[in-house]
């Protein structure tokens, strides 16, 4: 997560915030997508290994090896045991890694961060839009946050079109820090709890 984020700082009582830990520490899915388990670095990988997959996201490592995909997964491990971050991954038929969601929280703020991608053979499908949406949803509901903040590239015009679908508020600019310490721009959205309700029903 860039160190920027979230825009929107609101603490929440020590009592809500051991709450959203405690709820992200019993997360074992979401959706149709159950947490990353250490064998699964190979299909991972070969997911990631795509430009169309990873070229987009600042948060993946770099370099991208089987080993950093491997130290990816255990760094979410140590971050679900603390309450702070979770990986998911969606399984075709054959066992294939077809994508990737990666949940990051700020349980102070009661806030949290998607992030994600799918095969390449899933774009343009509209599967992305209904899963995302679906993966807001979860968050607000399972992890009772009060706050979803989204980042992307200047570039990422499918990301862009697919938050301001959602009516994600934009926030203006940061930048985003990669794992090798380089820097890119992004663009930053918001979207309250109440706000979420508003438009996409009870959370």
């Amino acid at each position: 997560m860039a160190g920027e984020l979230p825009i929107t700082r609101n603490p929440v009582g020590a009592e809500k915030a051991e709450a959203i830990r405690c709820a992200v520490r019993l997360a074992t899915a979401m959706g149709d997508s159950r947490l990353a388990r250490m064998e699964d670095a190979a299909g991972l990988f070969a997911l990631l290994s795509d430009p169309a997959v990873h070229a987009p996201i600042y948060t993946l490592p770099r370099p991208l090896t089987l080993g950093s995909v491997e130290d990816f997964i255990d760094t979410h491990f140590l971050e679900r045991e603390v309450g702070i971050g979770l990986l998911f991954v969606r399984e075709g038929e054959g066992g294939q890694i077809l994508g990737y969601s990666d949940v990051q929280v700020w349980p102070e703020y009661g806030a949290g961060e998607l992030g994600g991608a799918l095969h390449p053979s899933l774009h343009g499908q509209g599967s992305g839009a209904r899963g995302a949406a679906a993966s807001f949803g979860w968050m607000f509901e399972t992890l009772g946050l009060n706050l979803l903040c989204e980042t992307a590239a200047l570039d990422n015009v499918a990301t862009q079109r697919l938050l301001d679908g959602l009516s994600f508020r934009r926030m203006g600019e940061v930048m985003s820090t990669r794992s090798d310490g380089t820097r890119r721009a992004s663009l930053v959205w918001e979207m309250t709890r109440e706000e979420w309700a508003g438009r996409h029903g009870r959370v």
